[in-house]
């Protein structure tokens, strides 16, 4: 399936991005009820500072060049989030494209497989830019095993039928993974992998459609998350996200539990059934 791309990307953030604030979230009077949800142009507008017409234009797409003072301004009238504001410039003022070079795999570094492989007791997956399992150690694969989307972090989410029950937090869960995806990707909407990702969810589940529309941008970076693992029960770990240098796109994720806490002996029983797991890599097919 094609994934459709708006021809005015600015104006379809804008529009998806104020249709989610309420007006008494930002002090704008109103009585009666409302034909939209969220905003209307003229309010962002005014709270923006501009003009209701220039602001028309912009979400239309007849005004193709607002400076960052406006887009400052809009990101504060919307509420909008750091990672959100620079999305929205560079929404804005986009970079040339550069001639997309032809398809190859994505490839985990031989060293950084070494590494991983180093940290008995830490889980430990490398994603792509589409949030696909490259790589993983022992205790890495042994945390995701056993689903059917197991080397698919997005499709595990919104496609499994174990995913509800595996991630008990789940609906902060989806927010974030499609918020991340959308920071992954960039503005490369051209890209293949992106194509049949969301191509297939779309057609597939409800709920990533509704949140893809909301265009949340949120880079995967550190955050406390529950698991409810098939063999060893509930598990509550903090993970950190690393940028891989060598590999633009590539994420190291590194899983920890809290020292002393049934997390830790949970993930200890863990690593001591997955003892005998080899690492594994996965390729993926890319552009990039």
């Amino acid at each position: 399936m094609e994934l459709v791309v708006d021809e005015n990307p600015i104006g379809q953030f804008l529009r998806a991005r104020r249709a989610l604030v309420r007006p008494e979230d930002v002090n704008v009077p109103f009585s009666g009820p409302r034909r939209v949800s969220g905003l209307r142009r003229e309010e962002v507008a005014m709270l923006a500072g501009v003009s209701t017409d220039y602001y028309v234009r912009l979400e239309q797409g007849r005004e193709r060049n607002p400076s960052a003072q406006v887009i400052d301004a809009l990101s504060r009238a919307l509420g909008l989030g750091e990672e959100e504001t620079a999305h929205l410039h560079r929404l804005a003022h986009p970079v040339a494209a550069r001639r997309r070079p032809a398809a190859r795999r994505e490839r985990v570094s031989p060293a950084l497989v070494r590494m991983m492989e180093g940290w008995e007791r830490t889980p430990a997956v490398v994603l792509g830019h589409c949030l696909t399992v490259l790589a993983h150690n022992a205790l890495g694969r042994a945390l995701f095993d056993g689903h059917a989307h197991s080397g698919d972090l997005v499709r595990l989410v919104f496609l499994d039928p174990s995913a509800r029950e595996f991630y008990p937090d789940w609906e902060r869960v989806a927010v974030n993974t499609v918020a991340g995806l959308r920071a992954s990707a960039g503005l490369d909407h051209d890209d293949p992998q992106l194509i049949d990702v969301v191509g297939e969810l779309t057609l597939k589940s409800e709920e990533f459609r509704r949140l893809w529309a909301r265009h949340d941008i949120r880079q995967k970076t550190r955050e406390t998350k529950r698991f409810q693992h098939r063999l060893v029960g509930e598990l509550t770990l903090d993970y950190e996200s690393l940028t891989v240098n060598s590999a633009p796109g590539q994420q190291l994720v590194v899983y920890q539990a809290e020292p002393g806490s049934s997390s830790e002996q949970a993930l200890s029983l863990l690593g001591s059934l997955s003892a005998t797991a080899p690492t594994r890599t996965g390729r993926v097919e890319t552009d990039r």
